[in-house]
């Protein structure tokens, strides 16, 4: 990098200038400090619990443990009664995702995890970590929500690895300088504000002639993007991103996601492990159907 290109009294802060080698320093600011780091493995020891059920999800109700909870409520509203689950809340705030059970089968230390202990194969459960391995794993299982035909099925795969190639930018990049960091960066706001809107143009056109992703069926590939981009749609995400963004500009996308809002297994779905916004929206654990009857946190709050 030329200093003549990039001078350091321009640097934020004024006179930063890269190191050589980078060191870490902890608690260098912004809402996740305390829990970020460099390196991997488990800080202590903590066994994971089982349930009743031979689907055991370990999560938090973010777009990424949503995408999974609503797959999950949508088989078991298609009939797929061994779609049952339970739902464990893995706190990320005060570092859960770092206990020895939960790095076993993630040792990304990222949620959502799941443990099958009913594989078709009838052997030894089986681990899955990565939003998008789960949902397509849980589609093979039940043949749902993943087409058979050849052009179909590809083109939902193409759009469930668009978003994980995306969300990124939308989380990490935008929502992060946007929402969390501990100084505003007009060139990081920026630049991820465009590559967003760019994303959202992207849905936009595509949902022109596309009833979901995937056409005309509705998919993992939907239940993947919707909890990222259309929770940002309705003006849920990020102190109101929304109006920064001007997302009612998007009229597919809006069409696309009140439509899918108004699935009752979404809605279901979307609470699960929720840990904020309105009591009625968080189910801290589900472990039975009725949990959503009795267990949410208004319920609680009254008993």
């Amino acid at each position: 990098m030329s200093d003549e290109k990039f001078p350091p009294e321009k640097n934020l802060p004024a006179g930063y200038v890269p190191p050589k080698v980078w060191t870490w320093e902890p608690g260098n600011g912004g809402a996740f400090a305390n829990i970020n780091r460099p390196i991997s493995g488990a800080t202590h020891d903590k066994e994971r619990p089982v349930g009743k059920h031979p689907l055991q999800l370990y999560s938090l109700g973010t777009p990424n443990g949503q995408k999974v909870t609503i797959l999950l409520e949508e088989l078991l509203a298609a009939g797929h009664e061994g779609a049952e689950y339970d739902a464990w809340l893995i706190n990320i705030g005060k570092g859960d995702q770092f206990g020895s059970g939960f790095v076993e089968v993630n040792p990304n230390s990222k949620i959502p995890a799941l443990m099958d202990h009913a594989p078709k194969d009838g052997g030894e459960p089986i681990r899955l970590f990565e939003s998008a391995s789960i949902m397509t794993y849980l589609a093979q299982k039940f043949d749902a929500f993943l087409p058979t035909e050849t052009r179909a099925r590809a083109e939902t795969l193409n759009w469930l690895f668009w978003q994980m190639g995306s969300a990124p930018f939308l989380g990490g990049g935008f929502g992060h300088f946007y929402a969390y960091a501990p100084m505003k960066i007009q060139y990081a706001i920026d630049r991820y504000a465009m590559e967003v809107k760019r994303q959202m143009d992207v849905l936009n056109r595509h949902l022109a002639d596309n009833e979901f992703m995937a056409g005309k069926d509705y998919t993992i590939a939907d239940m993947a993007i919707w909890p990222w981009y259309g929770r940002l749609a309705l003006h849920g995400a990020y102190d109101d991103a929304g109006t920064f963004l001007s997302v009612d500009e998007y009229e597919n996308v809006q069409r696309w996601t009140k439509q899918l809002a108004a699935r009752p297994a979404l809605k279901r779905g979307a609470i699960v492990n929720k840990t904020s916004g309105p009591l009625s929206e968080q189910l801290h654990e589900r472990h039975d159907a009725s949990d959503f009857d009795t267990k949410t946190q208004d319920k609680i709050a009254a008993a």
